[in-house]
């Protein structure tokens, strides 16, 4: 009886083996990668670590660096795996139709993935050239607008003119002001800056200022307070498009001279 007991509990411990090892998922890049980028969805990409990617997969730090070398190349795949994201070119459209809903797919992906935009930026201006994911994207763009009937020379302006909108979002040089919009005798939270300062601002800077109080502001915009993020992306994409698309008319019926 011992011996049938004994050789039962070998029996139940192999068995729970065998069982965590036909379900324990193999440590990949792909998860390291995918794990890495929703802690970034959490709580930022520069609270991000190999240390709480190790936790949350259940590993060793030292596992990882089987599949990322280090922090930047960490990063890069970060960038690779969200840029994967974005919808392919839409069959049968014009080149307006399909560059307009690629960039507004990588909106949407960076809207997913508020992190992604600094970090692809950080990452562009150290590296000698873009990820390989960015860069097949970047190539694809050149050949939807190829395909549109843009010179080559026309491309190359349209790419600098587009800049970072190509991937779905802008820099913002004028982000007008709530303080210059709020008047004295506002019921609203008080500014940072007294009264006196605002109206002193005001009186030096008077069109900003009409400009400020001019507009509907929400606080919840991320491209500044005042500013609705879709209208004013959308409005200066397609601003852009119209304008290639003017000059790649022009250069069309040039050609036929």
């Amino acid at each position: 009886m011992p011996g049938r007991t004994g050789g039962a509990g070998r029996t139940s411990g192999t068995g729970r083996a065998d069982t965590a090892g036909r379900t324990r998922t193999p440590l990949s890049r792909r998860r390291v990668l995918s794990t890495a980028v929703a802690l970034a969805d959490e709580g930022g990409a520069d609270a991000l670590s190999m240390r709480k990617i190790a936790q949350r997969l259940g590993v060793v730090p030292m596992a990882l660096y089987k599949h990322v070398a280090n922090k930047d190349e960490l990063l890069d795949g970060m960038i690779d795996t969200v840029v994967g994201e974005i919808d392919p070119p839409v069959e049968d459209a014009d080149w307006r139709t399909t560059v307009r809903m690629r960039v507004l797919s990588a909106r949407r992906m960076l809207l997913r993935h508020p992190w992604a935009s600094a970090v692809i930026e950080t990452r562009m201006k150290e590296r000698a050239a873009p990820t390989p994911a960015v860069m097949a994207y970047l190539d694809g763009m050149i050949g939807v607008f190829r395909a549109g009937g843009f010179s080559l020379d026309l491309v190359h302006h349209a790419m600098h003119v587009m800049g970072s909108r190509l991937l779905g979002f802008s820099q913002e040089l004028f982000v007008d002001s709530p303080a210059l919009a709020a008047p004295a005798s506002s019921p609203a939270p008080a500014a940072p800056a007294s009264h006196p300062a605002i109206e002193e601002m005001a009186a030096r800077y008077p069109n900003i200022a009409e400009l400020a109080r001019a507009v509907a502001h929400d606080s919840g915009s991320v491209v500044g307070s005042g500013c609705d993020d879709q209208y004013e992306f959308e409005f200066a994409l397609d601003l852009t498009l119209d304008g290639l698309e003017r000059l790649r008319g022009a250069a069309a019926a040039d050609r036929r001279l």
